[in-house]
């Protein structure tokens, strides 16, 4: 069977459905992007609080976490967090 045919009938190698996994574009948008950099520049000063306790934020990681977390709450295209799998 020829590729053409393959596709007329829905059937594809798993090389092609693996390429167009990949080709997807950006995952994070420029409001994103923006909003990271500031809550970067926050913690380089020494001025980015965390949410509910307001502790200063020292850990890089956390400070990227907090960047993300407003521009998902502002609208921006980021990717859903990742679902915490529950370990025994």
């Amino acid at each position: 069977m020829s590729p053409s045919e393959r596709r007329l009938h829905g059937m594809r190698k798993k090389e092609d459905r693996v390429a167009e996994k990949k080709s997807g574009g950006r995952k994070y948008g420029k409001k994103a992007q923006s909003k990271v950099k500031r809550a970067m520049h926050e913690r380089k000063r020494g001025t980015l609080k965390s949410g509910r306790s307001g502790k200063k934020v020292t850990s890089r990681k956390q400070a990227i976490a907090i960047g993300l977390s407003e521009a998902r709450r502002s609208g921006a295209k980021v990717p859903k967090k990742k679902s915490s799998s529950k370990k025994k």
